[in-house]
């Protein structure tokens, strides 16, 4: 039978490092032709949206389907993770944080891989919500990092989340009162934000600086401007397939022809080593997150693994 998996089990079984470690295993099996993955489909309805992503590890044995709704006021999230040997439904996930953690986890491996190395690296980050959390816990998973530098537009806020992340990392955590002090002088910057328009500008990377871009997978919103791209020396992306459809970050410089597709790794490429990724500290490199389903696969193993070990979740009678 079925388990069924609540968000406050995912919250207890799965960690940063183990979603960092699981990633990096789906990226590296992807890049061999051990996993298929398809890009996220869009049912848009009169009061909300319904979106699906599909993808199966073979390796693992594992294939899933994350499904959600965005209806006001909320969006609720589930993973159903089947056996790839006879079909059969494993668990039923509920799927927020387990989202949540994956998309950081997703930039700790292109931090990994991508970040100029040392100790005491400095992050700048531009959000202070749910998923500008996971991105310094995913990029603090895989770096010694000194201090942060946070902006967000509300100062409570921002104040707030600096404090709630010092004390969990155990780093400092500065707020910033203007925007380019988050970008100036920063060796990894993140974007995790729901802004429309850039919030990042280009002329405020120093040479060497590594960008994970994670806050939108919408055509009609953008986290940095074109100068920020051109002045990205590698364009890594999760999935180059599914980023000509939702990736408003590159689509919009695309069209006025400042880079090429044929210029984008994929980051399963780097994490094969098909691509060498950087090749010296003074270069930009720039990963571009847009969320695939192998992730969700990946990290929903790792959760339901640990369920079944621990004997965490409730049975589900099903086709009986």
């Amino acid at each position: 039978m079925p388990i069924y998996l609540t968000e406050s089990d995912v919250e207890r079984l799965l960690t940063m490092p183990e979603a960092v470690a699981a990633l990096e295993g789906a990226f590296a099996r992807q890049n061999q032709g051990a996993v298929i993955n398809q890009p996220r489909r869009r049912l848009h309805l009169p009061h909300g949206t319904y979106h699906t992503m599909t993808a199966a590890d073979m390796e693992l044995g594992l294939f899933g389907i994350k499904t959600y709704a965005s209806f006001r006021p909320k969006t609720r999230f589930l993973v159903l993770l089947y056996s790839a040997a006879n079909g059969d439904l494993l668990a039923i996930i509920e799927a927020d944080r387990l989202g949540q953690i994956r998309t950081g986890a997703a930039s700790g491996v292109a931090t990994q891989y991508l970040a100029r190395q040392g100790n005491g690296l400095r992050v700048g980050i531009y959000g202070t919500g749910w998923q500008a959390q996971s991105q310094l816990q995913g990029v603090c998973a895989v770096r010694d990092v000194r201090i942060v530098v946070a902006y967000g537009r509300d100062a409570a806020r921002r104040a707030d989340f600096c404090t709630r992340m010092a004390a969990e990392l155990g780093v400092e955590v500065t707020p910033a009162e203007r925007p380019e002090q988050a970008a100036e002088g920063q060796d990894v910057v993140i974007t995790a934000t729901t802004a429309r328009d850039p919030v990042l500008m280009g002329r405020w990377l120093k040479p060497g600086a590594h960008l994970n871009v994670a806050g939108s997978n919408m055509l009609m919103k953008r986290e940095i401007d074109d100068e920020a791209v051109q002045r990205s020396d590698l364009l890594v992306v999760d999935s180059i397939e599914q980023a000509k459809s939702e990736a408003g970050d590159l689509l919009a410089p695309y069209e006025r022809r400042l880079f090429r597709w044929e210029q984008v790794a994929e980051l399963a490429d780097i994490v094969g080593g098909r691509n060498s990724g950087r090749t010296h500290d003074g270069e930009i490199t720039l990963f571009k997150s847009n969320g695939l389903a192998l992730e969700d696969v990946a990290v929903a193993a790792v959760v339901y693994q640990k369920a079944r070990t621990e004997k965490v979740g409730a049975s589900v009678s099903m086709w009986q």
